[in-house]
């Protein structure tokens, strides 16, 4: 199977789900901070995706998506923190 588009992406698709859902559970959250960090984190996960995919080469696109990794990864662990603060 041939992806044309980037928005045909599986995993981008599912990013994209996540950072609402991530924007959804926080958008009140007084922690500015704690906030920004989390949702900047779960937007990176689509855009690498979507940036990577539209560069040169496979070794480019392999190299944003270990990107998009390391944001699911920090998302991950700010989740984790996030239940240890009492937040969700």
């Amino acid at each position: 199977m041939v992806i044309h588009k980037f928005e045909d992406i599986i995993a981008w698709q599912k990013a994209q789900d996540t950072t609402v859902a991530i924007y959804s559970a926080f958008g009140s959250l007084p922690d500015l901070a704690f906030k920004g960090q989390i949702t900047r984190a779960a937007v990176s996960v689509s855009n690498n995706i979507a940036e990577g995919f539209d560069r040169s080469s496979d070794a480019d696109f392999t190299r944003f998506l270990y990107m998009a990794i390391g944001s699911c990864s920090e998302v991950k662990s700010m989740l984790y923190l996030a239940k240890r603060l009492n937040y969700i």
